[in-house]
């Protein structure tokens, strides 16, 4: 057994109690100065976190997603509804009491303290043994890679290294639950990136019941088990990264993760498990959506990703003009307007021939497995 694998065993005490988080019809309402009208900023979400799950909640400013972070930590309490830790209701638990660890967007370093002190500071508060601090700060620090920078203070060294210093303070303490409010966002995108696959693999390991709170999507897919994305204070849908990626639930949650095309269509019928729909009198086929089938008749959207789609120059169900061509290497990504419509699409382009060039017209051919069929 390597070093880093002895120093994960230690930290035991994260399977060791029951550490699921329920949301029951959780509401939150604040009262407005300047109107003083109530702002309903939560409403009624419910939401089960199995334990050692990592589950981000998802949306833009404003959707309510740290506003229910601050609840479950016990630093706002909900309006209505029940917040259950391993199955005990936390109303009446201080935050203190609540075997609960959050690591912040600006980290809350003490600047004054060096690395072992920051670290070693949630166990002086417990008033544990000086030999039990002692081995737990020296383990954290070990399992962030801080070794040689004790005695260092957080001025000293670098972003990165300050949030490690935060997830070690973090972790010691041996939480039920660890709560993450946007730590990555101070960061540069590269360091960003790094950070967020070790704290990945950090969580995994550990099997710590988690949940992290962002607005980036990338971030939100690269680490979660589960995303849920809210807007307005409402989960709009929680699922896989895959599943919400691949199967919004409607136009909002399909515009906020990754890029979408939306192109109208009428819905002709359903036939062998398959919808029939017309653009521009054009019939196409895709698989039939179940439950969520828009009624005959009536108007709808083809939810495509960028890359469901793909260019040809032969004539099919629909073409535009091409109005950007930005070249990444790996791909080319393609601006169309057709019909009116701006389109986005990636192509793996193989040979410099098979480039189209703006102005140029470009014929889309849509895989019906790819395309998400929306009321």
């Amino acid at each position: 057994m390597n070093t880093n694998e002895s120093v994960e065993t230690s930290f035991g005490a994260f399977s060791g109690r029951s550490s699921n988080v329920t949301l029951k019809n959780i509401t939150k309402v604040f009262a407005s100065l300047d109107t003083k009208k109530e702002i309903t900023v939560v409403n009624n979400i419910n939401l089960e976190i199995a334990e050692g799950e990592m589950v981000t909640l998802l949306g833009p400013s404003g959707c309510g997603k740290t506003t229910t972070l601050r609840m479950i930590a016990g630093f706002e309490d909900p309006s209505s509804g029940e917040i259950l830790i391993g199955g005990i209701p936390m109303t009446t638990v201080p935050p203190n009491k609540r075997g609960i660890s959050l690591v912040f967007q600006s980290y809350a370093l003490f600047p004054h303290l060096d690395i072992w002190e920051n670290v070693a500071y949630g166990l002086r508060v417990q008033k544990l043994p000086k030999a039990e601090i002692a081995q737990r700060t020296q383990k954290a620090i070990e399992l962030m890679q801080l070794q040689g920078m004790e005695h260092r203070f957080p001025a000293q060294v670098s972003g990165g290294q300050q949030q490690r210093i935060a997830l070690a303070r973090a972790i010691v303490i041996e939480p039920r639950v660890l709560l993450f409010d946007e730590p990555l966002s101070n960061l540069d995108a590269k360091l960003r990136e790094r950070m967020r696959d070790e704290l990945r693999s950090l969580q995994k390991r550990l099997g710590i019941t988690s949940l992290y709170v962002t607005h980036d999507q990338a971030e939100a897919m690269a680490i979660s088990d589960r995303v849920v994305i809210m807007n307005e204070g409402v989960i709009m849908q929680m699922g896989t990264p895959r599943e919400i990626y691949e199967r919004p639930a409607n136009r909002f949650v399909a515009n906020f993760i990754g890029k979408a095309n939306f192109i109208p269509c009428d819905i002709a019928g359903y036939e062998n498990d398959q919808a029939v729909v017309s653009i521009h009198g054009k019939q196409l086929r895709l698989p039939d959506p179940g439950s969520s089938r828009p009624a005959v008749g009536s108007e709808a959207s083809l939810c495509v990703r960028p890359e469901g789609i793909k260019l040809s120059r032969e004539e099919t169900i629909l073409g535009g003009k091409v109005t950007r061509a930005t070249y990444y290497g790996s791909h080319v990504e393609y601006e169309l307007e057709a019909d009116g419509l701006p389109i986005v699409t990636e192509q793996n382009e193989a040979k410099e021939s098979e480039l189209f060039h703006v102005g140029e017209t470009a014929w889309l051919t849509l895989e019906p497995e790819l395309i998400r069929l929306l009321a």
